[in-house]
Parts: structure tokens; sequence; C-alpha cells
């Protein structure tokens, strides 16, 4: 298993155990966050697509792997996702250079290069 399988995994045990405890408020925190990408004036693959550019600047691996993952599932190509990287390396400067490097990992995996991964 590799390491985007661990991540999609883990990540859907652990969403499964933070519902089961029943928070109001954190039940509409996720439906907030699932109807932000949801078909509105943008389409909800562009709106991936500057998730995916929002997380590599904010510098979060575990969400530039989700939407990676999102993107690659809603049709963006490589080439498209190397526009992205190249917006968020000038808008977050260098500080982004270990998480593009994770984020070209991450699409090597989804594309299997190094191994399979279903895109979600």
């Amino acid at each position: 298993m590799n390491r985007l399988e661990q991540f999609s995994n883990y990540r859907r045990r652990m969403n499964d155990r933070i519902m089961e405890t029943d928070h109001r408020g954190v039940k509409r925190f996720f439906n907030l966050d699932t109807a932000a990408y949801s078909d509105g004036a943008l389409d909800g693959k562009t709106k991936e697509l500057l998730g995916l550019v929002a997380s590599m600047v904010l510098r979060c691996n575990d969400c530039i792997d989700y939407h990676i993952q999102q993107c690659l599932g809603a049709g963006w190509t490589e080439e498209e996702l190397f526009d992205a990287f190249n917006v968020a390396l000038v808008v977050g400067g260098s500080i982004v250079i270990p998480h593009l490097r994770h984020a070209v990992e991450s699409v090597d995996i989804c594309l299997g290069r190094y191994g399979s991964v279903d895109v979600e």
C-alpha cells in the first residue's frame, strides 16, 4: 500500500470516527467544507484546483494529497496541475518548495509511476 492509499484509508476511518461523536458544530463545519466545493458560480472542478493551490500555500500535505486526488478525478491534467503548482509557488514563495516536491510525488503516485491509487 502506498502513502496515498494509507492516507485515504486513514482519512476515511478518522472522518467516520469524528462523525460518530454526533457533534453539531463539527458536522456543520464538515458540511460547509463539502458544500464549498459544489458547483456554483464556479464549477466544482475549478474549486478543487483552487483548494489545491490554497493547500500548497498553507503548506498542508494532507490537504494537498486530498485535492490532487480530487483534481485528477475531476479531469485536470498533469500539465494543468503544474500551472497551478506554479501559482502556489509564486504566491507562497520558496517555503512552498518542499510541498511542491510532495505534490509532484503525489501526482506521480496517482498516475501510477510508483504504484496505483484510485482517485476519488
